[in-house]
């Protein structure tokens, strides 16, 4: 039977999610960059939260862009 998170298949063990924990730690760095710039009011505090958020697609965005 499948664990919670995990797919078994013939006896084999699948575990998703490998990069989490790194995607995990550049939201808190985001987060914190973020919150540096943008503290103040409750507004702005929310506005860094969103930021730190959607920062992986602006990443990848320019990656893409240099190819």
């Amino acid at each position: 039977m499948a664990e919670t998170g995990n797919i078994a298949t013939k006896g084999r063990t699948v575990r998703n999610g490998g990069m989490g924990g790194l995607w995990f730690l550049g939201f808190i760095g985001a987060l914190v960059y973020y919150i540096h710039y943008h503290s103040g009011t409750v507004w702005l505090v929310i506005l860094a939260f969103l930021k730190s958020l959607v920062w992986p697609a602006y990443v990848v965005y320019h990656i893409l862009q240099l190819h």
